[in-house]
């Protein structure tokens, strides 16, 4: 293919995944997919690398970039049918990211898998949101080894009434669980079209070419990089049970184009649930390099060709079963992100900015259900300040790195569930100062007005996000009930008035102020 060629060959296929994420997204039942936008949706080839993404979700994206390959190598494919799976272990992330992957077969031949994956507010934990304060896997919700969901073009209902049976509100479920199977219908339908217009052949050497032409994109964007050794390393507060000041630690080594990440030093898998799998730590450290590659690139699997991944086995970032992992995938990921980057900022100074407010900022609530009230389960991740960078300021209120989902409107929360928003803004003077000046963290305020459980999950309650380059750190972030505080990971039993309050933490500056002394 000529440059013109492949350019528009790339987009053809992205907008496979972006037209499944329109159709999932007005499909869904829950204010969780349906508002806050927290899915994603890929096309991969017949072996499971990575074709195209949309611009969903990294930690999605990346973990199914990690762990495809090994997923589909393990099932018996017919044309027809869509395997669900949420098993953390088996290149998941945590028990409510459920994904459901689709073959495309075109003339009894397999050419490639479309997928999406989406977090389903209530996935059978007994903690309402299913993010509970675990200890273990199982305490997580239910876990779905490889099940065909579809055979032949027919929904597996038996498999659906066994999944439903542990779902708090069936119904809602049962409707998420159908959008991503209409989202997986309009893929293989949308691809189908692409190869059969451009020929098998075509759309195959067309594969060949993008992935080429990824990986030189990468190797001359890693190859700015001073060859060298780096290392940085950062904490997690807590991990809600008694381990605290959790280490992570890296040693980069940059050679030629080619990097080499290794998490040998790091703290070994803890009791509580902020350990990840291989594959959520995969997808933090492809989000930071893929950030350092230029707009046009393709999100293919070439792009992570040049980057090699060592984690040493039951590690906090490459835990074994069956480690509690429900805040690896939010909060561990983040912190991932931040090592990462503050080893590029020894050999990129100019170009990597300061510390985000390093948190998602989790709220898992709800109630089980009695003769009074319906059971009900809701789930969000609140913004915080962005690093400053050489350049500019942090933007204030914002997601960032590894969650790019949207907040979930107030009419619509307090429209489907038995909650009023008391607050909601930014979160004035939490940026650090610098010659850039972090982003502002937000403040959201909750009045429950029946009874409920809640769970907090969240970070940056103990250690600031640091500045770079003289820069001051930003405001650590705050929980509290009814004005008392609370810890950053707790489980909690609330009554209908009782005020639940988030302040986030400020993003990191860069550079001394000119305001210091």
């Amino acid at each position: 293919m000529n440059p013109v060629e492949l350019s528009i060959f790339a987009n053809r296929i992205e907008a496979v995944c972006d037209e499944m994420g329109a159709a999932l997204q007005r499909s869904a039942f829950s204010p969780n997919i349906r508002d806050r936008l927290d899915y994603s949706c890929a096309v991969f080839d017949a072996d499971g690398l990575l074709c195209a993404q949309a611009a969903h979700i990294p930690v999605h994206l990346g973990s199914m970039a990690f762990a495809m390959k090994d997923i589909v190598s393990s099932i018996d494919w017919d044309d027809g049918d869509m395997v669900i799976l949420n098993d953390p272990y088996m290149g998941g992330t945590h028990l409510p990211d459920v994904s459901v992957i689709a073959p495309v077969f075109i003339d009894g031949n397999l050419l490639g898998f479309v997928a999406n994956r989406a977090h389903h507010a209530d996935i059978g934990a007994e903690s309402p949101g299913s993010m509970p304060l675990s200890s273990s896997l199982d305490e997580e919700g239910v876990i779905i080894a490889p099940t065909k969901l579809v055979v032949n073009n027919a929904v597996n209902e038996p498999a659906l009434d066994q999944l439903m049976a542990s779902m708090r509100n069936p119904v809602e479920s049962r409707g998420d669980f159908s959008a991503q199977i209409a989202a997986n219908l309009r893929g293989r339908q949308r691809l189908t079209e692409l190869i059969k217009q451009m020929g098998r052949d075509e759309y195959l050497t067309g594969l060949a070419a993008l992935n080429d032409y990824a990986e030189q994109l990468a190797m001359q964007s890693f190859n700015v990089i001073p060859d060298g050794v780096y290392t940085f390393a950062d904490v997690l507060d807590d991990d809600g049970i008694g381990d605290k000041d959790i280490v992570i630690t890296i040693t980069m080594t940059v050679t030629g184009g080619s990097v080499m990440v290794d998490f040998e030093g790091t703290d070994p898998q803890v009791s509580g649930n902020v350990n990840c799998p291989l594959s959520v730590t995969a997808a933090a450290v492809f989000y930071v390099f893929r950030c350092l590659l230029p707009p046009q690139a393709p999100a293919c699997a070439g792009s992570f060709r040049p980057i090699e991944l060592k984690a040493p086995a039951g590690c906090l970032v490459n835990a074994t079963p069956p480690s509690a992992v429900a805040a690896g995938n939010v909060e561990t990921s983040t912190r991932i992100v931040d090592v990462v980057m503050g080893a590029l900022s020894a050999a990129m100074p100019e170009q990597i900015p300061a510390a985000s407010h390093g948190s998602m900022n989790n709220i898992a609530m709800g109630f089980v259900g009695d003769q009074q009230q319906q059971a009900w389960d809701y789930y969000e991740t609140i913004g915080g300040g962005m690093g400053a960078g050489a350049s500019s300021d942090g933007l204030d209120a914002v997601q960032t790195h590894m969650t790019n989902t949207l907040n979930t409107p107030i009419e619509s929360l307090e429209m489907s569930y038995p909650l009023r928003v008391i607050a909601y803004r930014i979160r004035r003077n939490s940026g650090g100062e610098g010659a850039h000046c972090g982003g502002d963290g937000l403040v959201r305020e909750f009045e429950f007005l029946h009874s409920a459980q809640a769970t907090i999950l969240s970070e940056r309650r103990s250690h600031a996000p640091w500045g770079l380059h003289e820069g001051q750190a930003g405001a650590v972030a705050k929980n509290s009930l009814n004005g008392n505080a609370l810890a950053s990971k707790v489980s909690l039993q609330l009554e209908s008035g009782d005020r639940l309050c988030i302040q986030t933490a400020g993003g990191g500056g860069w550079g001394r102020s000119k305001t210091s002394s």
